[in-house]
Order: structure tokens, then sequence, then C-alpha cells
């Protein structure tokens, strides 16, 4: 597992395989009397794609550029945004049927910074952090890559 906590409120962790986010962590993390807002995204593994039987997705990524990348991120939303405390997490190997693979937790004064943040921040991640997606199916298995990526091109 990889951690980072710094002065501005970030806790970016890369889960090894097997262990499960725990939302709770996550946001209680960003919880704060001085916050109105608490917005999150969880990614969860669906069971079907583009009408095929999904059976897990697994996930591969070079953690020490994948940490610095979420960091620069989660500096770019601060930038456009007034945040307090901002978490990601994201799992790697196997995340089957039901199970969250990502989890956004942002905290700030007023819901609309929250919002808005947490989409970027999700977008962002999908479009430029090096985490790869494996979707395994009842018929075979792929590597994806994520729209986002593909828009940025």
């Amino acid at each position: 597992m990889t951690t980072e906590v710094e002065e501005e409120r970030n806790l970016i962790e890369i889960l090894e395989e097997g262990v499960s986010i725990d939302i709770n962590k996550y946001t209680k993390y960003v919880q704060s009397p001085h916050c109105g807002a608490i917005a999150t995204f969880s990614g969860t593994t669906r069971d079907e794609f583009d009408g095929k039987s999904v059976l897990e997705l697994r996930y591969e990524a070079y953690v020490p550029m994948a940490v610095r990348r979420i960091k620069s991120i989660c500096s770019s939303a601060r930038s456009s945004w007034n945040l307090h405390s901002i978490a990601v997490a994201h799992r790697l190997g196997r995340v089957p049927v039901g199970e969250v693979s990502v989890f956004i937790a942002v905290s700030s004064v007023h819901r609309i910074d929250a919002l808005d943040a947490s989409k970027f921040l999700i977008d962002e991640l999908k479009a430029s952090v090096p985490i790869w997606k494996k979707e395994v199916y009842t018929n075979g298995e792929v590597w994806k890559e994520n729209p986002e990526f593909f828009q940025r091109r």
C-alpha cells in the first residue's frame, strides 16, 4: 500500500491486490466541522459491458508514477475549487463484480466545489494516471483504455 499524506490534506492510496477499499475510512478523512459538503465517487465493477458478461476487472499500475500523477491532479483541483480535503483510493489486482475499484472523497465549505472537484478528479484519473484495466469476461478478456484517455489524444 502506498500512502501520501501532505499538508494540503490529501490522502492517496494505491491498494495492493486483495485489499478492499474502506469507504468509511476515506469519508472520515475528509470530514471537518468547517465543511458543509462531502462529495464522493465510487467506481464499481459491473456485471456486463457491451453485451458481454463480466466476471471481474484486473488492475495493474506503475505505483510511484500513479501517486505522483494523482498528487498533481489534486493540486490542479485545489487551484480551481476551494477544497478542504481530498482522498483518492484505487485497488490493484482482481476486483470482482459488485466491488469498488476506485473511490474519491472531497470536502469543501459549499457543495458546488466538492461536486465539481469530484468529477474533475475521476475524469483526470481515468485520462492520465498509469493504472491499466483488464476486463475478464465469461468468454475471454481484453485490456481496456478509458474513453477519457482517447479524448486526450
